[in-house]
């Protein structure tokens, strides 16, 4: 008797490239146990060699390269995918992929999820009336909604009205095995220009440069916190890893401020783990975000954390215990607190303890991938 195939899942997402969803949907794949569910990737736009970091050989990646702005023929291209590949469950993320829940409607797929992962940036705040209304219509072709924030689900009962009965919270996971302390004396990052040694202070973020993600307030507060205190100066170096509009910006900042000798902006990189340990200090800018992948991350890696009190960055840092909440484009307040942690070592190494032990407690990959998968077997009777 031949045996049948686990379950498949039709993930969409807009592109499959570097970023906290992104991460999240590969880590997912990845600690599936592998009896349990078969996956496929659809990208709205494209791939990138990010699809590398998928540990299973038997993820087909599809990519529609929709056109800019409202593309009729991606939903035929959507629905004739979606009935060839035949998937017992369609997972959507974002506003962005939503939509395309109306071709898996069509294609009389069996179960169909949608994730919301964070604000997107041309509706940073969740304002915008017609995107509440889109999410509300097609609510009713979704059998469950997932935020990725107490603030998300929030929203969505709240705000978009869908019914909270329909709703479960699932949190991101870190690998805590990658994620981790660094032990011993801290050595040189390759190809970085910084002199970088246990007398310095790394100020790092890692994200992509542009819109909400708003490093320039960051740069700012560096430029303010080396102006106000010439003591610590000499002492500091900031390195923000991520590609983007704002990277040519922020490296213009420090140009004129006479501050790049002492900062490293080299744009995307693949070994953040590795950088994150050369780091003192954490900072998330954001002027709007979800659950933050990259915050955990750095909580994981014992890092002090200095993040904007947006989405559910308040749901991740204890304010005082793991790290500080600061107003989002408020470079002023975002210095006081980076010169609380640079003028104490004691305090940077001690709030980086209680993070890492927060993390493990509450924001296992193990409990992430217990929880989706529970989600999945609901509807599948599994």
């Amino acid at each position: 008797m031949q045996q049948q195939s686990p379950p498949l899942i039709a993930h969409i997402i807009y592109s499959l490239g570097v970023g906290g969803l992104e991460n999240g949907l590969v880590n997912l794949i990845n600690r599936m146990p592998l009896e349990s569910y078969r996956h496929t990737i659809i990208c709205l736009k494209q791939s990138t060699d990010f699809k590398n970091r998928l540990q299973r050989g038997d993820v087909e990646i599809y990519e529609l390269h929709k056109k800019e702005g409202q593309d009729w023929a991606s939903f035929i291209k959507m629905y004739r995918l979606l009935r060839k590949i035949k998937p017992a469950i369609v997972h959507t993320r974002n506003l962005a992929a939503i939509e395309y829940q109306i071709p898996a409607w069509l294609a009389g797929v069996r179960f169909r999820v949608h994730g919301e992962h964070g604000w997107d940036s041309f509706d940073p705040d969740g304002d915008n009336k017609k995107y509440q209304w889109l999410r509300r219509l097609l609510s009713l072709m979704i059998h469950r909604i997932i935020a990725l924030s107490l603030h998300l689900q929030r929203y969505l009962v709240e705000r978009v009205k869908i019914p909270e009965h329909k709703i479960s919270r699932i949190c991101n996971g870190v690998d805590t095995d990658k994620f981790k302390p660094r032990s011993g004396s801290r050595i040189a990052l390759p190809d970085c220009p910084l002199v970088i040694d246990d007398n310095t202070v790394v100020i790092g973020a890692v994200g992509r440069m542009h819109g909400v993600k708003d490093q320039l307030t960051l740069v700012r507060a560096f430029i303010d916190l080396v102006a106000r205190h010439p003591e610590l100066a000499d002492s500091l170096r900031l390195i923000i890893i991520g590609e983007g509009p704002l990277r040519v910006q922020a490296l213009q900042l420090l140009t004129e401020h006479a501050l790049l000798h002492q900062a490293w902006l080299p744009g995307r990189s693949h070994d953040i783990a590795e950088i994150m340990q050369r780091f003192d200090i954490f900072v998330l800018p954001s002027q709007a975000e979800g659950i933050s992948n990259t915050l955990l991350e750095a909580m994981a890696s014992g890092l002090p954390v200095i993040a904007t009190a947006v989405g559910g960055n308040p749901e991740l840092v204890v304010q005082g215990q793991t790290g500080f909440l600061v107003a989002p484009q408020h470079p002023a307040e975002m210095a006081d607190c980076l010169f609380s942690y640079a003028a104490d070592k004691e305090k940077r190494l001690a709030h980086g303890q209680n993070g890492r032990r927060r993390v493990l407690a509450e924001f296992s990959m193990e409990a992430m991938t217990a929880n989706y998968k529970a989600v999945y077997d609901e509807r599948l009777g599994l």
